[in-house]
């Protein structure tokens, strides 16, 4: 079979031979090559954006001889300005990669990678879905993510689908129906595995549940499964394990980022220590030794086109006791779970359905800081956003017509304005929340 994903990595600009040269060579360090290939990450990486990157040399301020521990700690709200004055020099919008964070954590901005630190990126997933035997070249995907509903969108995901060997199911209505159809699809099609959004994945496994089917029974030629973007309990990859009949892998990743940690064959939540140094800090940004909890902050060692440089992600979690810098484990992620919305009709959509309403408010002038959805009841939902400016009357008409594309028509929402939104004790800000 040709390998469509590499060869459509390489027609994007994307350098994956190199990447996966440098990524067998870090990956074969002995502990001592691997603490002096980190020091010297670190410190590479720092200069270059004191030298060539604007955004950060203002962060900084005049401050000199600085060690490590004094770096400030970057967060979202610094990086809510145009792209255009947070690009490294020699680095323009046309040479590197550009996406949105979902906005999951509810602050979503445009971020860049240049291409050499996305096709590392794609290294890194590749190895580590290679533990499981599966090959982004070979294996087919069933795939439970969103898509844009725009005829362009909605085109270039399928054509994105067909060059990397997956089938996607919208996970805009997951209703008994649609869940039926879903099933029909694993009898009639060889599926190597399945990768998604944990919610929806969940609620699939619920219906096979009433139904009693095991879904290997159903596709033989399943091997595992990866959920991703939210919170994954115990109870819940019990329930996976035992209605799809095989491993459950929790994975937890940044799209501004890489993979930040994914279970490896041992059970262990292992963190990649390859393209990111990973650090647990307290309220007053003082490190914490392993084991005990704190905030999640993170430096993208290879990302030369933007600063991702003590970048705070917004999570708490724990490092594991038995941690190593070269191999960290993750012992607990404290966030990052999502509800389920019920609609009049008896539609049901994972909350992640808002990051892509949400998407048409988000423009890269940064003026909408941060928002919260919250359902008060069936037919109604409440949006509360800080901005600089109040959203005029055609950016809600937008808002109200991608909520009747992706959701359903006749649902009634409020906006409210705030200057600052409620947050949760572990100071996460929860997208999306019902409240029937």
């Amino acid at each position: 079979m040709i390998p469509l994903f590499d060869i459509s990595l390489k027609l994007n600009g994307f350098p994956i031979k190199k990447a996966k040269a440098e990524l067998s060579k870090i990956v074969n360090l002995s502990q001592e090559e691997y603490n002096i290939f980190l020091q010297n990450k670190k410190e590479e990486i720092v200069n270059f954006h004191l030298k060539n990157n604007s955004f950060y040399q203002e962060l900084i301020g005049n401050k000199t001889d600085l060690k490590w521990e004094d770096l400030p700690i970057l967060n979202k709200q610094n990086l809510q300005k145009p792209l255009e004055e947070r690009l490294s020099k020699g680095f323009p919008k046309k040479d590197v990669y550009l996406n949105k964070t979902s906005g999951s954590s509810g602050t979503p901005f445009v971020f860049a990678k240049d291409k050499y630190c996305h096709a590392l990126t794609w290294t890194s997933i590749f190895m580590r879905f290679g533990w499981y035997k599966i090959d982004f070249n070979h294996s087919l995907q069933a795939r439970f993510y969103g898509i844009p509903m725009d005829f362009i969108g909605y085109q270039k995901e399928r054509f994105k689908d067909f060059l990397t060997h997956r089938f996607r199911f919208p996970v805009f209505d997951l209703s008994d129906e649609v869940l039926e159809k879903f099933l029909q699809k694993f009898k009639s099609k060889k599926f190597d595995y399945i990768n998604g959004y944990t919610s929806s994945i969940v609620l699939f496994a619920k219906y096979l549940e009433q139904q009693n089917i095991i879904l290997k029974e159903s596709c033989p030629t399943l091997k595992a499964c990866f959920v991703t973007s939210e919170m994954l309990f115990e109870s819940d990859k019990k329930l996976l394990e035992k209605q799809f009949g095989i491993p459950v892998i929790n994975e937890y990743g940044a799209s501004e980022l890489d993979l930040i940690a994914f279970e490896n064959p041992k059970g262990e939540w292992q963190v990649n220590a390859e393209t990111l140094f990973v650090e647990i800090l307290d309220e007053n940004n003082k490190v914490l030794p392993y084991g005990e909890e704190g905030r999640i902050v993170i430096t993208s060692l290879f990302n030369k086109a933007h600063p991702f440089i003590r970048y705070d992600i917004g999570d708490i979690g724990i490092l594991d006791e038995r941690s190593t810098p070269q191999k960290p484990i993750l012992k607990k992620l404290i966030g990052r779970t999502n509800d389920i919305a019920i609609l009049p009709s008896g539609k049901k959509s994972p909350g992640l359905t808002f990051y892509y309403v949400t998407k048409s408010i988000v423009e890269d002038d940064g003026n909408v800081k941060e928002f919260i959805i919250k359902q008060t009841q069936l037919d109604t939902f409440e949006i509360e956003y800080v901005s600089e400016k109040a959203l005029d009357k055609v950016q809600i008409q937008k808002i109200k017509e991608a909520i009747a594309l992706y959701l359903e028509p006749n649902l009634n929402f409020t906006f409210t304005k705030k200057l600052v939104l409620e947050r949760s004790k572990s100071g996460k800000l929860k997208q999306f929340t019902s409240y029937i």
